[in-house]
């Protein structure tokens, strides 16, 4: 288990917006010549998995929800496709702001708002949402060669801003236990569910190669 101030992971380009701005290029020029969308973060089941959440605990389709570095923007079309109205997507890289306004116009869901952001420091206007989901960017934040613990707490502060009291947030995540994200997460929020996700055995120790958390903030 990581304890606050340690460095759980060796930094990785990973962690860096130059990779995830010509990670993005690559695929808007893709997207232009042949329609891809590109890659889905932990594959179509973490966003299935999302959404039965959403609907199982009947949150309403007018609830606000951010999408914490959107990357193409699918988890947002299938969540407007699903019914929701009050959808907002950010990403620090313009190129995968650019390739998810292409993607929302080819799918035609003109009620989702996208915009550049950093995260770590979030414009005024970006507040009052009722759910901010996460599949990936405080993965990437965590191995930033550059101060990753205090990203990580700017990053626990800017979603204290950003997300109304009692307001949720869905977190997926590949290189972080449960045990870990309760402690990241451990100013602010209470843990109010474990989400199912793929388990896999080695050398006879079943484990979980992704966490699924739903945190709320509290009041």
């Amino acid at each position: 288990m990581a304890v606050a101030g340690d460095e759980p992971f060796s930094p990785s380009v990973l962690g860096t917006r130059e990779h995830w701005d010509a990670a993005y290029e690559r695929e808007l020029q893709t997207f232009q010549d042949i329609g891809d969308t590109g890659e889905i973060w932990f594959g179509e089941e973490s966003m299935v998995r999302i959404i039965r959440w959403l609907e199982k605990h009947k949150v309403p389709l007018d609830s606000s929800v951010l999408d914490i570095g959107t990357g193409n923007g699918v988890l947002l079309v299938e969540l407007a496709k699903s019914g929701y109205l009050n959808l907002t997507g950010i990403d620090y890289s313009p190129s995968a702001i650019q390739l998810s306004e292409k993607v929302r116009e080819k799918e035609g869901m003109s009620n989702i708002k996208l915009k550049v952001e950093d995260f770590l420091a979030p414009s005024a206007e970006l507040s009052g949402f009722d759910i901010c989901i996460d599949k990936g960017t405080f993965d990437a934040i965590s191995l930033d060669p550059s101060d990753a613990v205090g990203k990580r707490k700017l990053y626990v502060g800017s979603l204290c801003r950003v997300l109304k009291p009692e307001g949720f947030f869905l977190i997926t995540s590949c290189n972080w236990t449960k045990e870990e994200l309760l402690n990241e997460f451990r100013e602010g929020f209470e843990i109010l569910e474990e989400l199912p996700t793929p388990k896999f055995c080695f050398g006879g120790r079943i484990g979980n190669s992704v966490t699924a958390l739903v945190f709320q903030r509290k009041k």
